[in-house]
Parts: C-alpha cells; sequence; structure tokens
C-alpha cells in the first residue's frame, strides 16, 4: 500500500509514472513538521535503513548523514554526502518495515542517526514536494511497490552486456583500432570500445575530428565489422564559437539555459566557454535529442551522457570575484586562515552553489531557477536522447548511460558509478551500490572497472575483474595521466583472458535474470538481509550479493589476500572455484561461517541447493556467443529447469526479449 501527500506546490520531476491519488488524514510511521520541511522517526536499536541509490558507504544507511544533490566529485571517500545521483527513496527495516520517497528535485538532507544515533531527520530544502510512504512485509515487497510506482527499467541492448574497453583518451582512430586488434590477437572477448573527449573537434559536441577520426563512418564500418561497437560521449555543455551549428542555432532559439538579466547563462567545461541546453525546455530538450542524429547516421549505436549534473569549472561571474579575491591577498603576509581563503578561492569555483543560483530555466514559459530542479537536469538531458532515438532508429536499441541522474530516469537509461578511484576500498563501495541502485530503478549499472583514477596493480585489477563480470554494465575505463589498465598489459594474460571469458560464459544466465527483474519490478543484486528473513548472520552481511535467482557471489577485495570469510546462508551451497569457464572444482558448504580460499587468478560462484547455474560456452563478441552450447552446473535434479530470456528483435527502439524454457535437454555438471 502507498500513501502520497503533498506539501506546497511541487515542481513535477515525472519520477513517478503510475501515480496515485493523494490520501488524506494522518501520515503513517513518521511525523512532519508543520511547515513541512522536515520528516522524522525515532529508529530502533536494531532497525536497518537501506536505498539512496548512489551513495557511500555500506548497504545500510544507518550512522551518516547524505544529501540527494547531483554533484560532479571523483574523489569517493566515505566523508561524501554526495555523489552524481540522486535518489531520494529509503526503506527503514525493523519492528516497521516502510518506504519513504521524497519527490523533490533539489537538495534532500538525509540524517541518518548521525546527529542522534536513534533519530531519522529528513530535511527539504523548500516544502515543495509529493511524499510517498510505502507500506510493505518486507523492505522487497517494498521495492516491488516502488518499482511498480515510478514504471518500468530500461532494458540495455543485448551486446552491451558483452566487455567494454574506454580510456580518456584514445587520441586517433588508430589507438582505437590498436586496442581492439590487441584484445582480438590476444583472444580477449570485447564488444565496445569508448570515445572520450578527444574524438570530438575542439570538445564541440556532435562533432568528430577529421585530423583524428578521418573517414569517420567507414571506421565505425570497419569495427562493427568485427562486431566492435563505438560508443563517444556527450557533454552538457555546447561550446561557444560562431560557425558552430549546434552554438548557433541554441542561441538563436533561446534553446540555452538564461542568467538572471535574460542573457545565455555562461560558464566553462572543456572547450572553455560554453552554454547549457535548457532541457526543461520541450522544444529545447526535442532539439538537442534530434542531434544524436549526427551520430547515429554515421552508424554509432550507443553513448554515454557526461558532465550532466550539469559540471561547471568556473562562471565568468565566478572567475572574475576569484581574480579580485586573489588580487586582495597581493603583498600580505599570508598567514594559515589567509592561506586557507586563498586555496578555497580557487577551489570554489567549480560546481559553485552560487553559479547554480544564476542559472535559469524556462519551463513552458514560467522562469525557474536552476536550484529549484537542480536534480533533474541530467536526468532531462538524457531523457531528451531517448526521445529522439525512438523517432531516428525505431528498429534499433541504442546503449544509453549517464553520469547525474535521478528517479525515473531509470526508464531510459542506465548509470555508471562515476569517477571512482583505484581503490580497494571501490571494488567494495562497487558491490554496495549495486542492490541500492537496484532498488531505485537503475539495472544497467557498473563501476568503471579497476578504477578511473589513481593506478592501478595487477592484483587489483584481478580482484576488481572477479566482481565486474557480474556488472551488467562491465566498462573498464581510465583517465588521462594514469597508468594504461588494457587487460593484455598486464603480465598474466591468462588469468585476465580466463575471467573474461567465464563473463561471455555467463552472459544467458546474466542477461536473462536482468530481464526478469525489469519485469517483476525485482531486484537482480539483492543483499542477504533480504532474501533470508530472520537470519541475523545474513542480515549483518555488508560484502556478499545474491545476483538473480540462483547464485551467491562474495567477492574479495583487500589486498594480498589468500582468500576471505563467507558466510553461507543455506544448508549444501555449492562453491564452483572458476579458474575458466571449463576449469573449476566444486566443493559443497554447510550453513554457516567459513573461509574460503580464493586465488587471484579464480572466481568463486556459490549456487544454491535445488538450483542450477547455466552458461554457454564463450566467444569473442555476444553476436558469437552459441545458445546450442548451453550447459548446467548444480545442485539439483536431472528435470531441472530454467527460464532463458533472449533477444530477439527490436521495436519502437527497445528490445523485443522472448523466453525460453530449458528443461531435460542438457546435462548437468
Amino acid at each position: 500500500m502507498i500513501n502520497k501527500y503533498i506539501f506546497g506546490k511541487p515542481f513535477e520531476t515525472n519520477a513517478v509514472q503510475n501515480d496515485i491519488h493523494e490520501s488524506s488524514g494522518k501520515i503513517g510511521y513518521v511525523t512532519v513538521s508543520e511547515d513541512g520541511s522536515e520528516i522524522s522517526y525515532t529508529l530502533g536499536k536494531n532497525d536497518k535503513v537501506y536505498g539512496l541509490g548512489e551513495a557511500v558507504r555500506g548497504i545500510n544507511k544507518r550512522g551518516w548523514i547524505y544529501e540527494t544533490y547531483c554533484s560532479d566529485d571523483p574523489m569517493h571517500t566515505e566523508t561524501k554526502r554526495s555523489l552524481y545521483g540522486g535518489h531520494p527513496f529509503i526503506i527503514v527495516d525493523g519492528e516497521e518495515v516502510f518506504g519513504i520517497f521524497v519527490d523533490y528535485p533539489d537538495r534532500v538532507t538525509f540524517d541518518i542517526g548521525y546527529t542522534n544515533v536513534n533519530s531519522l531527520n529528513i530535511k527539504v530544502g523548500e516544502p515543495n514536494y509529493k511524499l510517498y510512504i510505502i507500506d510493505g512485509d518486507t523492505p522487497l515487497d517494498i521495492v516491488k511497490s516502488f518499482r511498480h510506482l515510478i514504471g518500468r527499467s530500461y532494458i540495455a541492448p543485448f551486446w552491451s552486456f558483452g566487455f567494454q574497453q574506454s580510456r580518456w583518451s584514445y587520441n586517433t582512430s588508430k589507438d582505437v583500432r590498436n586496442v581492439i586488434d590487441n584484445y582480438r590477437q590476444n583472444d580477449f572477448p570485447i564488444d565496445a570500445v569508448y570515445l572520450d573527449i578527444d574524438y570530438m573537434d575542439s570538445f564541440k559536441d556532435f562533432t568528430v575530428s577529421d585530423e583524428r577520426f578521418p573517414d569517420f563512418a567507414e571506421f565505425v564500418k570497419s569495427v562493427k565489422d568485427d562486431n566492435i561497437h563505438l560508443v563517444p560521449i556527450i557533454d552538457a555543455g555546447i561550446k561557444i564559437e560562431n560557425g558552430y551549428n549546434v552554438y548557433e542555432e541554441g542561441r538563436d532559439n533561446n534553446y540555452f539555459c538564461k542568467d538572471k538579466n535574460g542573457k545565455d547563462f555562461i560558464a566553462a567545461v572543456w572547450p572553455g566557454k560554453v552554454c547549457f541546453p535548457d532541457f526543461l525546455n520541450s522544444k529545447a530538450a526535442e532539439w538537442f535529442g534530434m542531434k544524436y542524429k549526427i551520430l547515429t547516421d554515421l552508424g554509432i549505436d550507443g553513448f554515454w551522457n557526461d558532465m550532466n549534473e550539469p559540471a561547471i569549472f568556473y562562471s565568468e561571474t565566478g572567475l572574475e570575484k576569484a581574480f579580485e579575491k586573489i588580487a586582495s591577498y597581493k603583498g600580505k603576509n599570508i598567514g594559515v586562515y589567509d592561506f586557507f581563503g586563498l586555496k578555497d578561492t580557487v577551489l570554489g569555483l567549480s560546481n559553485s552553489y552560487d553559479d547554480y543560483s544564476g542559472m535559469y530555466h524556462n519551463v513552458d514559459g514560467e522562469i525557474i531557477c536552476h536550484n529549484k530542479i537542480h536534480n533533474i537536469y541530467g536526468y532531462n538531458m538524457t531523457k531528451s536522447a531517448s526521445d529522439a532515438f525512438k523517432k531516428i532508429e525505431p528498429d534499433k536499441n541504442i546503449l544509453m548511460f549517464s553520469r547525474a541522474s535521478y528517479i525515473g530516469m531509470h526508464r531510459y537509461s542506465g548509470i555508471w558509478m562515476g569517477d571512482n578511484q583505484s581503490w580497494w576500498s571501490h571494488i567494495k563501495l562497487n558491490l554496495q551500490m549495486l542492490p541500492s541502485l537496484n532498488m531505485c530503478g537503475f539495472l544497467y549499472t557498473g563501476a568503471d572497472m579497476v578504477g578511473f583514477g589513481d593506478n592501478c596493480t595487477e592484483e587489483l585489477a584481478l580482484r576488481w575483474l572477479a566482481l565486474g563480470i557480474f556488472n551488467p554494465l562491465m566498462r573498464n575505463h581510465s583517465a588521462l595521466g594514469t597508468r594504461n589498465q588494457e587487460f593484455y598489459r598486464f603480465e598474466n594474460r591468462t588469468a585476465f583472458r580466463n575471467l573474461l571469458k567465464l563473463r561471455y560464459a555467463l552472459i544467458p544466465y546474466l542477461y536473462s535474470e536482468y530481464v526478469k527483474s525489469v519485469e517483476n519490478n525485482d531486484m537482480m543484486f539483492k543483499p542477504l538481509a533480504f532474501e533470508y528473513r530472520g537470519d541475523k548472520f545474513a542480515a549483518a552481511v555488508e560484502d556478499q550479493l545474491m545476483v538473480g535467482e540462483y547464485i551467491m557471489i562474495a567477492p574479495v577485495y583487500e589486498p594480498n589476500a589468500i582468500g576471505r570469510s563467507v558466510y553461507v546462508p543455506e544448508e549444501d551451497m555449492l562453491a564452483v572455484h572458476f579458474k575458466s569457464e571449463n576449469d573449476y572444482i566444486i566443493e559443497h558448504y554447510s550453513k554457516g561461517h567459513h573461509f574460503v580460499e580464493i586465488p587471484n587468478d579464480e572466481v568463486v560462484i556459490f549456487i544454491r541447493k535445488g538450483k542450477a547455474l547455466p552458461l554457454v560456452n564463450s566467444g569473442d563478441c555476444t553476436a558469437n556467443l552459441d545458445y546450442s552450447t548451453l550447459h548446467f552446473i548444480g545442485n539439483t535434479e536431472s528435470n531441472f529447469e530454467y527460464t532463458i530470456y533472449v533477444e530477439s528483435g527490436v521495436k519502437e527502439g527497445e528490445s523485443i526479449v522472448e523466453k525460453k524454457t530449458i528443461k531435460n535437454k542438457y546435462t548437468l555438471k
């Protein structure tokens, strides 16, 4: 059961698709302040709080302050309050079990037992929002109700479940071809290579550098003939340059966000000074979305939207104030506090709240300050593209995922977890974000495997890959100036090859469980606490996940480890130690705590009793997977059945997925 309460005059975010009537009477579970700006609840000693999508810390969010405010911040330490997405949905799991969704497109602060260990306190920037209270017997019941409320999740194209390689940047078509050739020559399966900002002409959206990528359409075709998809980046900022038609069209048609004086709001990102399309203006959104046709006409069938919080290096106004402030320090004996002030002046230029306060949108004739709708800017950028794809390429399902997001965007695309680091702690963070994002509808997701920033080691790369093979979005991405981390560059190529091939062998299961989760408003990745209710040990596990209905994973995320402690939540689970898709040993585990040895060239998958894991022989790409080789590993009877989901076509820009029940045909191993 869901109750909706309206406070003030909410801005329509379109997060909710299957809306309900406003409730009357007393609000259940929580207390709302008289002016509506605060929502509070007294937590029991053992209550757990789940949700918030893309956020730091554990699966249980208790003990910290979080903000839903889309933020361009690559340093994902446990002290951060907000990351790239704004997902204001939580579940309280204790003697009372209920969900809270605060549908508000600006900053919402969740103090979950930080200020007061037994208090949940939610502060809304302005009391203009919709509050949904969701009742259910279990957290999973609440997730399913919430997911039905917000609508069906995006189904990514089948090829996008293959391995994808990226770096900032592959600067020329020769660089890209070299990456492809090295993966192919080393017998590493791969389906996509990414183009970061350097493929563009002077960082201008919807352009391609003729010098670095000559005959681009022919190049796209040539790599596609090798079953490789190219996935270019699109940024939110449009370079200010006379003669650049995208800028001139946006300027002449008033499609850009404005400043307080009604002039185009000017800030800076990669190309220097830019304007930001007003994605909340329906005409501007349609115009921008149709610009993707420039690249789809060249054969592109996948995109990633970036810098769409929107990220701002500096604004003209902010830079002018900073120079004045810096000049005031000239000739001074700069002590500690002045030094801090000087440093903060420079650091404060980027993503300034003052800059966002000076940016305005035209929403159907109503002028609205950006800060009132900040969290839905990136959402609407991505929606504009998704809407356009159905017109541009109705017979293709085009890959789309975004950095910034808000609840509701899950209907149009996936997301990646942003600019993480090559830190061991970020393997665990990758794992813990998966169920939290699933709760909010984001199923096509994953972290930048091996880490975007900093320099990785071979051991870290192997351990992260052992988790990454389960992420629907499986991408290796790294930053400018960091160690090259394409898997063929490491010494133990055999181990990397084996784990990549294992991913491809697992794709029938992963894709099927993904689509099943979409259809049933379910979670592909579940905490053990959701599956094993009443088990106090399962409830405490924060570093293992159920993946689909049949398997559990427990990745290693610490250096120099020979294995790890694993809680086995049911009797007679099989632990399959994979060195490769065809080289594995099987152990039986009883319910309880065990130390499991896991060398860094192995992946261990735990299979539930009475279930089996479907596998196929791997191929060099998803197009060459042979489903006639499907077989099972499991601890079950020979009459075991499994429903495989396969992509059989595309209609109106969405995958047509068919079900095939497999039984009594394949030998259990």
